[in-house]
């Protein structure tokens, strides 16, 4: 079992910048990619941002340029510094990470932090 502890969500004006970090525990052996999601209320999760461990990234469209997604390894921990926030960035941010076992992929998430952007 892996364990994801979120912390970093919060209220920001339109324009701030605000960083999530996510710790994994537990069981860290082989996580490969972790990564952010984010569901805003009615709508689906969406993938925000992803990185393998050997630091290649992945972004929504929607965040290119404004947000970036960071690791340390030697502390299992993933961050997301979100800068130029937006009223859309609104959403619970949910952190997972993914865990290899033989030929079995298992995702594991966080409980999620709430990021709200308003004025």
């Amino acid at each position: 079992q892996v364990q994801l502890v979120e912390s970093g969500g919060g209220g920001v004006q339109p324009g701030g910048s605000l960083r999530l970090s996510c710790a994994a525990s537990g069981n860290n052996f082989k996580i490969s990619a972790m990564g952010w999601y984010r569901q805003a209320p009615g709508k689906q999760r969406e993938l925000v941002a992803a990185i393998t461990s050997g630091g290649s990234t992945t972004y929504a469209d929607s965040v290119k340029g404004r947000f970036t997604i960071s690791r340390d390894n030697a502390k299992n921990t993933v961050y997301l510094q979100m800068n130029s926030l937006k009223p859309e960035d609104t959403a619970v941010y949910y952190c997972n990470a993914d865990r290899m076992s033989g030929p079995t992929t298992t995702r594991y998430w966080g409980q999620g932090t709430q990021v709200t952007v308003s004025s």
